[in-house]
């Protein structure tokens, strides 16, 4: 039986299949894992070369990796920045920044408030009065969009950080562009090219800020292996185009699986979709008996499923579903 305690480590992030794995050992394996809103058909990534691996990466393939992400991007190669992930320019962004408050809506990601906290900084609820303001837009788990000109009039009187993990399926909303000054974006390649273990993102932010940002992560924080898949990836753009179209796809065929379900979906983007449920806890927990790993939140009538990647994973979540619609 699942305990409270165990419930709880599920409901901060997606991804625990070592912890759903212990807490349900008689769970079929493999587990299919629709925790993370991570596409499940990565781009075929090349690795880097044997030579390559077996060095430091040259200072020029970075540049060269953060000049293809920029024209992907539409922003200035001189204002984007790599790093090893997105979330780890969550965690090093509050003390480069150095302001006392910060306002963070309390249905988002949790890790922005817990990076602000560890710096020092009083987390808020309204932007009016503090200092920086924390947006995830498209809004992770609800897929909510906070209107730009909201953002950027922010932006004009304090710092504004908006991540953008989930926008690759739909740039034209990004604000990456236009990053400058106070206004500060983030941006994933690991969950629309579906290599998050790859550990790659960017910074797309004012050029001071970003020159403060590669000082403090130093002459290498990107893997050889990480350049060589952005390289490749961000100057594909028929295969972001084809895969835009088919998680477009996915979602649907995903909102239509889960109301004949019985569940009502709220909300999301291509990559995951939010739904309610009376008993979301009691669906948690059998699915995770069935082997099928989905991500539960704080508030318990609802969940957060990714797309399944195939047609046996589509049947096996159908399958795991039917039970409680029975």
């Amino acid at each position: 039986m699942t305990t409270s305690a165990e419930l709880d480590g599920f409901i901060r992030h997606g991804g625990r299949l070592a912890a759903a794995q212990a807490a349900f050992p008689q769970a079929p394996q493999p587990w299919l894992d629709l925790s993370t809103g991570i596409n499940p058909r990565p781009y075929p990534a090349p690795r880097a070369s044997r030579a390559e691996r077996a060095r430091l990466p040259d200072p020029e393939a970075l540049q060269f990796l953060e000049a293809a992400a920029a024209r992907t991007f539409g922003a200035r190669p001189e204002r984007v920045a790599a790093v090893p992930g997105s979330e780890t320019a969550i965690r090093l962004l509050p003390d480069l920044l150095a302001v006392r408050g910060v306002a963070i809506a309390p249905d988002t990601y949790g890790g922005h408030a817990e990076a602000w906290r560890a710096a020092g900084a009083e987390v808020s609820l309204s932007p009016e009065d503090a200092e920086a303001w924390a947006v995830v837009s498209p809004n992770n788990p609800d897929g909510r969009i906070t209107p730009a000109d909201l953002l950027l009039s922010s932006a004009g009187r304090r710092w504004t950080l908006v991540d953008e993990a989930f926008v690759e399926t739909a740039p034209e909303l990004s604000l990456a562009p236009r990053a400058e000054g106070r206004l500060v974006v983030l941006r994933s390649f690991g969950k629309f090219y579906g290599l998050a273990g790859l550990r790659l993102g960017f910074v797309v932010a004012d050029e001071a800020l970003v020159a403060s940002l590669r000082r403090r992560l130093g002459d290498w924080p990107i893997s050889a292996d990480a350049i060589a898949a952005g390289l490749a990836a961000y100057a594909d753009d028929a295969w972001a185009d084809r895969t835009r179209a088919r998680l477009a796809r996915d979602a649907t065929r995903l909102d239509q699986l889960l109301t004949r379900s019985g569940l009502t979906v709220v909300g999301g983007t291509s990559l995951f979709r939010l739904a309610r449920a009376p008993d979301a806890r009691a669906v948690f927990l059998r699915l995770a008996a069935a082997g099928v790993l989905c991500r539960p939140f704080a508030d318990p009538r609802l969940l957060r499923f990714g797309l399944p990647g195939g047609a046996a994973a589509w049947a096996r979540l159908e399958a795991a579903l039917s039970e409680r619609a029975r």
